[in-house]
C-alpha cells in the first residue's frame, strides 16, 4: 500500500475491463489496475487479472447478482470515495466500458463533488466485441451502414421504457440489444409487429470472449425458442438484422437454426 502521507487525497480510476476475457482489457487499463491500492470489481469484469495484483491490494467484490445485490450503488460509491479520501488509488474495475450502460457518469460526478481526482479508461464493450467474436458483422459494404445499441432490460410496453421500438424497426441499421434476455420474446414480438420480417437474421451470443462462449443464429421469429432450447443465459448480446439488404442472409442461413459452441482460449 502506498504511504498515505504522500497525499491527502488519492484518486479513483474507472477501468473498462472489456467483454470478459482477461486479455481483452486495454494496455492502459491493465497498467492502472496493476498500480491500484484498492480494487472494487464485479462479476462481469475480467476477475482473472486480480491474481496479478500485489499482496497488499484491498479487493472488494461488489458483484451485483440479479435479484441479489451484494452492494448497492450508493455503497459502492461511498467505498470509492472513502478509500480515495484516505489517500489510496482506487480502481473501479467494470465489465465492458464504464460509460456504456453503466454508472460511470454518476461515479465521476460523485468523485468530483467530493474533490477526488478521477480518470476514465475506456473498455471494449460487448456491444461490438460479442458480434465480432461470433462472426456477426455489424456493418458491411453490401448491407447495414450502421448499428444501434439499446438496453432491453424493460418490457417494450413498460411505462418506463423510453425506446421507440417502431422507429428502431424502421431504422435500417443492425440492432444490438444488451441486457435483453428476460424480455427477449416480447422484444422480438414487438420488432416483428413493427415491421421487421420474421425471417430476418438474428443471433444471440452468450458469454462472449470466454471459453464457454455460445452462439445461436436463426430466423428472428425462431430466436427466443432457439435460445431457450440451447440454454443460453446472461451475459448475452442479441443482434438483429433490420437493414433490407441483410434480412434473412447476413448472419447465418436463416432457414436453419444454427448453434455454435466455440473454444476461444
Amino acid at each position: 500500500m502506498h504511504d498515505q502521507a504522500e497525499t491527502a487525497t488519492g484518486r479513483v480510476i474507472l477501468v473498462g475491463g472489456g467483454p470478459g476475457a482477461d486479455d481483452l482489457i486495454t494496455v492502459r487499463g491493465l497498467d492502472r489496475l496493476m498500480a491500484a491500492d484498492v480494487v472494487i470489481t464485479d462479476r462481469l469484469a475480467p476477475v482473472g487479472l486480480l491474481a496479478r495484483l500485489r499482496a497488499d491490494v484491498e479487493i472488494i467484490d461488489a458483484a451485483r447478482l440479479p435479484g441479489q445485490p451484494t452492494l448497492t450503488y450508493d455503497q459502492i460509491t461511498d467505498l470509492m470515495i472513502d478509500r480515495a479520501l484516505a489517500g489510496r488509488t482506487v480502481v473501479r474495475l467494470k465489465g465492458g466500458d464504464p460509460f456504456v450502460f453503466a454508472h460511470g457518469a454518476q461515479e465521476v460526478a460523485s468523485c468530483a463533488a467530493a474533490g477526488i481526482p478521477v480518470e476514465v479508461v475506456p473498455g471494449v464493450t460487448s456491444a461490438t466485441a460479442a458480434p465480432a467474436l461470433a462472426g456477426v458483422p455489424l456493418t458491411s459494404t453490401e448491407g447495414a451502414a450502421g448499428f444501434t445499441v439499446v438496453s432491453g432490460h424493460l418490457h417494450p410496453d413498460d411505462p418506463g421504457c423510453r425506446l421507440d421500438w417502431s422507429a428502431l424497426a424502421r431504422s435500417g441499421t443492425n440492432l444490438v440489444v444488451l441486457m435483453g434476455m428476460r424480455q427477449l420474446p416480447a422484444i422480438i414480438a414487438r420488432l416483428i409487429s413493427d415491421g421487421v420480417p420474421a425471417g430476418a437474421a438474428a443471433s444471440c451470443i452468450a458469454s462472449a470472449s470466454l471459453t464457454e462462449q455460445r452462439v445461436v443464429s436463426t430466423r428472428l421469429s425462431d430466436l427466443p425458442a432457439a435460445v431457450e432450447a440451447a440454454g443460453l443465459a446472461n451475459p448475452a448480446t442479441v443482434v438483429v438484422g433490420t437493414a433490407p439488404a441483410v434480412v434473412g442472409a447476413s448472419f447465418a442461413d436463416s432457414n436453419v437454426p444454427v448453434e455454435q459452441v466455440r473454444t476461444l482460449r
